[in-house]
Formats: structure tokens, C-alpha cells, sequence
């Protein structure tokens, strides 16, 4: 492989994604790493079966997590992808024209396609969704934050080929994650940070999230996919600040919530 690129990805149960992950990354990459998050499937049997280095750590939050696997990287560069997520067949050619060796930026941004089985969702701020997944460690890395992480790079130079997102397998798991995953975790993070809701919150975020994907973002030009995705931003944004809300009134509550654990 003529690119010295590090693959790297973080997972958690992701027995169904992880062996396409890896292959995709191997078209452009020499090495790939996978943090598991101590999965209970065969993710770790299969990551390793594909040709990746394995290693565990219990899961640190998002940012955390994909800069603890630079430390194993042999490459200055990364190419970091979530589990759901393949390098078009464009992108793997935009890669491989790179001179890594004598660029001057530090990062590469990617639009990202994102999909609800099928179908690519192109209003709603889900398209084009620029991403910077391609870096060079040694002067960059990941925000260390335990949710939505990004790149820390001063100015990424733009590829004009796309990051592929199987962001939902259909519309019952687009709204089943909010409110197992992704709500809990966000409101988790809140109350830590010292942030707190009133009576009015939960109602006036999802509001304001719903008009903002439907109107601001154009959802009503995507037809009932545009409705959906806009419903299901107002009812994450909702049980968000419901929860957070929650952990202040009652103390039961509270009290039984792991807050080391944020899933």
C-alpha cells in the first residue's frame, strides 16, 4: 500500500458493520485500529478476523475515545470512521491521489451521505454534512469532548467525494436511538456540566428544533423523510432537556442514574 494511513475506528457492538468498515478502510489505509467499548457480540472476533488491531477500553465519550487510539497508530496519518460509515469509491480515489508527504494542511474535510435504509436524505442539514475524518496527528486531533467531537483543524482542504452514513437501518430505529442512546447520553453531559432546565424547556427546544430542520434546513423539500427526520430532531431535543429536567425535581431519579457511564 503506497499510503502510510492509520485506520481508525471505535465500536460497541457493531458485529453487523465492523467487517465492511474494515475492508472500506483497507482500500486507502496500511494499518486499521479498533477500540471496542467491551462489546458482548463477535465485534471484536471479527475486527480481528479482517486484518485490524484490537484494542479495549471502556468507552470515554466520543472525543476521548478516538484520540486514545492514536496512540497506537505507526502513521502520522488518520483516517478515522465510525462503524456504519464507507469511503465511496470517489473518495478512495481522492485519497489515493494525495501527497500526504508534502501537504501543507493539516486535515481533509468530506462531505457525508446520510441514509435511513436506502434512502439518501438530502435536506435537513443531513447533506452534505462535512466531516473531517482525514488528519494528521501530529498536529491535530480530536475536541475532547464526550459528545459530537470534531477535528480540531484551523482550515481542512476540502475532497469533492463523499463519506457514506448508514446513519438508520429504517424510521423505528431513527426514533428508537434518541431515546435510548442519544437523548440520555446528551442530558447526562448537561447536568454534569452544571446546565439546568425549567418547565418550559423541554417544549421550547424540540419546537425550535423542529421548524429549524423543517424551515431553516429545507426539510419540507424532502417530502415525508424530510417530515420524519424533522419530527425525530424535535423529539431528541425534547426528551433531552425532559431528562435533564427529571434529574433536578427528582431526586429518586437522580439517584439511580451511573453518570460514569453515559450510555
Amino acid at each position: 500500500m503506497s499510503k502510510n494511513i492509520t485506520g481508525v475506528i471505535i465500536t460497541l457492538n457493531e458485529e453487523n458493520n465492523i467487517t465492511e468498515c474494515i475492508n472500506s478502510l483497507k482500500q486507502v489505509c496500511n494499518e486499521v485500529i479498533v477500540i471496542d467499548s467491551n462489546s458482548k457480540d463477535k465485534t471484536v472476533e471479527l475486527a480481528k478476523m479482517a486484518g485490524a488491531t484490537v484494542y479495549v477500553q471502556s468507552y470515554l465519550g466520543d472525543g476521548i475515545q478516538k484520540n486514545y487510539g492514536l496512540q497506537f497508530a505507526n502513521n502520522p496519518w488518520i483516517l478515522c470512521l465510525d462503524a456504519d460509515e464507507r469511503l465511496t469509491l470517489e473518495l478512495v480515489e481522492a485519497i489515493k491521489s494525495l501527497d500526504l508527504e508534502s501537504v501543507s494542511c493539516e486535515a481533509f474535510t468530506m462531505p457525508r451521505r446520510n441514509y435511513i435504509g436506502s434512502r439518501w436524505i438530502k435536506r435537513c442539514g443531513w447533506y452534505p454534512d462535512y466531516c473531517t475524518r482525514l488528519f494528521n496527528k501530529e498536529k491535530t486531533q480530536f475536541k475532547n469532548v464526550k459528545q459530537h467531537a470534531y477535528v480540531e483543524a484551523k482550515a481542512p482542504q476540502k475532497l469533492k467525494a463523499d463519506i457514506i452514513h448508514y446513519s438508520f437501518k429504517n424510521i423505528g430505529e431513527l426514533f428508537a436511538k434518541p431515546g435510548r442512546n442519544f437523548s440520555s447520553r446528551a442530558a447526562k453531559i448537561m447536568y454534569q456540566k452544571g446546565k439546568r432546565a425549567n418547565s418550559f424547556s423541554p417544549f421550547l427546544h424540540g419546537l425550535n428544533a423542529f421548524f429549524r430542520k423543517y424551515l431553516v434546513q429545507f426539510g419540507f423539500l424532502g417530502g415525508i423523510d424530510g417530515l420524519t427526520v424533522s419530527i425525530s430532531s424535535a423529539v431528541n431535543s425534547y426528551l433531552k432537556y425532559a431528562k435533564l429536567l427529571e434529574f433536578q425535581r427528582d431526586p429518586k431519579v437522580l439517584q439511580a442514574e451511573d453518570f460514569n457511564k453515559v450510555w
